[in-house]
């Protein structure tokens, strides 16, 4: 292909079939709606100079704060700069954390380019403090501009997002750890099968995921990543956990030939890290970009606002716990066996082996792997009233429960809300929770039973009718439960009832407690479509 002005960086013999520009030439577009359906569709995949067109309408469109660095500002910067010195054997920032930029099929010359931009990045943004992944974005958008000054420009819009409730991009410790902890939920939530493999083989699944963002920002072939960047400068942040949870799933399909793999040996997590690594980036001789961006929106449920839900409840969980800033003694992902909050050497259980208790450490919400577990009752010393269990266990959220029956079963379940709020209802028997409530059984076999989410609310009419006692039966109450009085960070991101689609009936039917009984994980049909 001839170079055009969107091709100055490009190392054309790299390309392969995008070196020849084929399809469209021209877009008609100004609704994001119409820019979502084509994006996913690739109308613009074969075209370079159209992609490049429209990437540059797309950023331009991005709300910033009112002082955004532009093409001016660059020129005015760098100046003469770019002739003097090679750029490239100028370090990166510190925020990048060490991550190199990747050649994404550019010519080695354009390293020392990206090298320019992201150093005047990081004089015009001193606040920002951690971004890893910017090195990759910068190479990715060098494809796309026709000099580093629009390059610059386009970079600097990313960053300067402002928009409420929409991020493209971390910029902080706090947020990119706090998004290492989301992936860790949802990955558990939606990709169930390949988190066991990961629990089974990794000793640090927390340190695994760590490495989320860099699968899709910096492992991914050049063709792969950028049908990827379409969707991503359209929808935004979500993509990327949607794609990075495909990755995850079809790593697991190709360690495992499609069944759940049987004694896995457990490994050191660095080597895990460099197997999904080596996988991902050889991923282009199994998987095309159409499939992989198929299976990334094929996961149903997942949306922007249960993201945004879990990256603010996550973010909380660490400030509380003092984890604002990268520092060596602290780092999340560089404590040993983070992923279970207690040393195995010393860990002991009537009820459960230090091996047990670690996978079940990885159910719960990633927030709460951070804690120290605390015995609060045990029969062995607190005897079997349910009474003095109550009195032991109100005042403490999350809490988790196991039970040897006299057979030698060992079931539990994990409680999301203080048992204190049973007490709401009076003497009548009252549910409440919210939907990271979730019972399991670990013997004879091992196997975790989670809500199932109402498609259509009224199928669940048949599950037990409201009393007029019933505080879900008034249809003048508040339509989300009521919040205890303790820190945000220790509170479940999923009380609202509208989140879930779920009417008020059928919101808090997940645990419940009276003077006689306790009832954890009540069935809910689910749309049989």
């Amino acid at each position: 292909m001839a170079e055009d002005e969107y091709g100055t960086f490009v190392d054309w013999s790299q390309m392969g079939d995008l070196a020849t520009s084929s399809g469209p030439t021209k877009l008609d577009c100004k609704e994001l709606k119409e820019f979502k359906q084509m994006a996913r569709q690739g109308y613009w995949a074969k075209n370079h100079k159209l992609r490049a067109q429209v990437y540059q309408q797309l950023i331009k469109t991005i709300p910033c704060r009112t002082v955004t660095p532009d093409a001016e500002v660059y020129r005015d910067i760098i100046g003469d700069a770019a002739a003097k010195k090679p750029s490239s054997h100028i370090p990166l920032p510190e925020f990048v954390d060490g991550n190199p930029v990747p050649r994404y099929c550019l010519k080695v010359e354009a390293v020392a380019s990206a090298h320019r931009i992201i150093n005047c990045v990081a004089g015009q943004f001193p606040d920002i403090s951690h971004c890893p992944s910017l090195p990759a974005l910068t190479a990715l958008l060098l494809h796309f501009s026709k000099d580093e000054a629009q390059c610059f420009e386009h970079v600097s819009r990313i960053l300067a997002c402002n928009e409420p409730g929409k991020r493209l991009l971390d910029q902080t410790f706090l947020a990119y750890e706090s998004s290492c902890m989301t992936f860790g939920d949802l990955a558990n939530k939606y990709c169930t099968a390949a988190h066991k493999l990961i629990v089974a083989t990794a000793q640090d699944v927390v340190e695994v995921y760590a490495d989320w963002q860099r699968w899709v920002l910096g492992d991914l072939p050049f063709a792969h990543m950028v049908r990827v960047l379409d969707v991503y400068l359209v929808e935004g942040y979500k993509v990327l956990y949607r794609v990075a949870i495909a990755l995850l799933k079809f790593y697991r399909k190709h360690k495992t030939g499609g069944q759940a793999g049987q004694n896995q040996q457990r490994l050191d997590s660095g080597k895990i890290r460099s197997d999904i690594q080596a996988f991902i980036k050889g991923i282009g001789s199994t998987v095309t970009p159409e499939k992989l961006l198929e299976k990334s929106f094929s996961i149903r449920l997942i949306s922007r606002k249960e993201i945004t839900l879990l990256q603010v409840t996550n973010e909380k969980s660490l400030q509380q716990k003092g984890i604002t800033v990268k520092q060596k003694s602290v780092s999340l992902f560089s404590r040993r066996n983070v992923q279970l909050a207690l040393d195995p050497d010393t860990f002991s259980s009537e009820i459960v082996s230090a091996k047990e208790m670690h996978d079940i450490w990885s159910w719960i919400p990633e927030r709460f792997a951070l804690c120290q577990p605390e015995l609060l009752f045990t029969t062995s010393t607190h005897g079997c009233s349910l009474s003095r269990f109550y009195s032991h266990c109100e005042g403490h959220e999350p809490t988790l429960l196991l039970i040897r029956t006299t057979d030698g079963d060992v079931c539990g379940a994990f409680l999301s809300s203080d048992w204190e709020e049973r007490k709401r209802g009076g003497n009548k028997l009252s549910y409440f929770g919210t939907g990271e409530c979730f019972v399991f059984r670990l013997k004879p076999e091992m196997e975790r039973y989670e809500w199932v989410v109402i498609r259509h609310p009224e199928l669940a009419s048949a599950i037990r009718p409201a009393g007029p006692d019933d505080p879900a039966a008034d249809p003048s109450a508040d339509q989300s439960l009521p919040q205890p009085d303790k820190p945000p960070g220790e509170l479940s991101p999923f009380l609202a009832t509208h989140h879930f689609n779920l009417n008020s009936k059928n919101t808090s039917m997940f645990m419940a407690g009276s003077f006689d009984s306790i009832i954890v994980g009540e069935q809910i049909v689910s749309d049989p479509a």
